[in-house]
């Protein structure tokens, strides 16, 4: 390292530290209520899982203080409790957004901690809305620097990345100094864990609320003065020399000028974002020719080798599986269209007839594709061919559009659970959450 420069770690604990609300632009806010207002949805549509279930059963045995909320259920655990719980629910629908540079979904692993911090320490709207923001970026600046060969090496980034974004916008949270804040990112970079070889399973929402957890303990165990490595990011043996990645100085320098929330991309169909673009390439060519299942064929999806490692099961037996599945994903959008939570049962993934269509779809890899791109050619009974690109992690709506797109699905999911005033007006509270005062009092009103 060249003289007088500091070390990756310290440049990410002291963006943490020093960022002031005001450098953060209004738009940035505006993307973070989104994907707040994203979050809770996916939570409430996943609240009821058994997964959900078994981890409440856990936390009545462990015991402890009624901290924060296990939303969607009424009860109080502790901190960390009410964190795991809450991060595994809002992944386990698989229906959270994805950003490119975090290698995966961001906001399961940083909203589960700083909500249930928040609750706890009665901070305010704007201050949870600016540790996300803050925790985002860096768990973005650390997972550009991993690269794909973290991912593709078998790291479940979300998880492994998790724990740190985690404890960067808790850090920022609980006001810890930049020495503090190196600790944490050391306390949670020696955490990180998560294999993809449990996708399809509970094991993978788990990875979202243990990350968030995981996060949240190495702020704590911080701000009591528990050490680690300084340079656990870039030094010998460090997070980026194991776990792959390099420390890039350049990406160091976007800190504080680009804030990545406008490039999250939100999901609109209840799958693994692997499936996403052969989803919305079959769909725009079905809407261009107006094709009908009985005049396809076959049709052929190229895409990379990291979506067919991530969704790529061909022959699901499960609606947790079938999430992981682009010929079922593809099958189910044409025969049936809806590609909500609705479609993702063990009943309708084993439906005979998507099995049977399921069959004219095959998987061929373009090794020109490094993230979730996708080529869909379709030929029809009579010879004809459509293809189509796709690439959802670049073809991101507008601020207005992701307002509208993600408040429909809010409702969606909310109102069966929360009813149709109350999913309406926690819209209207949540579009204004930098206004409110105490976190705990919007927590109590509101669930």
């Amino acid at each position: 390292m060249e003289k007088g420069k500091i070390g990756f770690t310290r440049a990410i604990a002291r963006f943490v530290v020093n960022t002031k609300e005001g450098q953060i632009p209004k738009e940035v806010y505006e993307h973070a209520k989104i994907a707040f207002m994203d979050w809770i949805a996916v939570t409430m549509g996943g609240k009821d899982d058994p997964l959900v279930k078994i981890l409440i059963r856990y936390a009545d045995m462990m015991g402890g203080y009624e901290q924060a909320t296990v939303l969607g259920h009424g009860i109080k655990k502790t901190v960390s409790q009410a964190t795991l719980i809450n991060g595994a629910a809002s992944h386990v629908l698989d229906y959270d957004d994805t950003l490119k540079a975090f290698l995966g979904h961001p906001t399961v692993t940083l909203l589960p901690s700083l909500l249930a911090l928040a609750e706890w320490k009665e901070k305010s709207g704007q201050e949870l809305l600016t540790a996300y923001i803050i925790g985002l970026k860096a768990g973005a600046t650390i997972g550009a620097s991993a690269g794909l060969d973290h991912y593709m090496s078998g790291w479940h980034a979300t998880s492994t990345l998790g724990y740190l974004a985690s404890a960067a916008g808790c850090a920022r949270l609980l006001g810890l100094d930049e020495q503090q804040t190196v600790y944490a990112l050391g306390i949670a970079a020696t955490q990180s864990s998560g294999l993809k070889r449990n996708f399809g399973t509970m094991c993978k929402p788990f990875h979202a609320g243990r990350s968030s957890e995981g996060g949240l303990l190495a702020a704590l165990l911080a701000s009591e003065g528990f050490t680690s490595a300084e340079d656990i990011l870039e030094g010998p043996l460090g997070f980026f020399q194991v776990l792959k990645g390099q420390a890039n100085e350049q990406i160091l320098e976007t800190l504080g000028k680009s804030w990545e929330i406008e490039n999250l991309a939100q999901k609109y169909h209840a799958s693994c974002h692997g499936t996403h673009s052969p989803i919305e390439a079959v769909l725009g060519i079905i809407e261009e020719t107006s094709l009908t299942p009985d005049q396809i064929k076959s049709i052929k999806i190229y895409t990379s080798q990291l979506a067919i490692d991530a969704a790529g099961k061909l022959e699901p037996k499960t609606g947790l599986e079938g999430k992981f599945s682009i010929p079922y994903c593809v099958a189910n959008a044409v025969l049936r269209g809806n590609t909500g939570s609705i479609a993702f049962t063990d009943e309708k993934v084993n439906d005979p007839k998507v099995q049977e269509f399921m069959k004219k779809i095959s998987i061929e890899l373009n090794d020109k594709f490094n993230a979730l791109e996708a080529e869909v050619k379709i030929e029809t009974s009579d010879g004809k061919v459509y293809s189509k690109f796709y690439d959802i992690l670049e073809m991101i709506p507008e601020l207005e559009i992701k307002r509208k797109k993600i408040k429909e699905k809010f409702l969606d999911l909310c109102i069966p659970v929360l009813g149709k005033e109350k999913s309406d007006q926690l819209v209207e509270k949540i579009l204004t959450f930098e206004k409110v005062a105490n976190v705990k009092s919007f927590i109590a009103e509101t669930f």
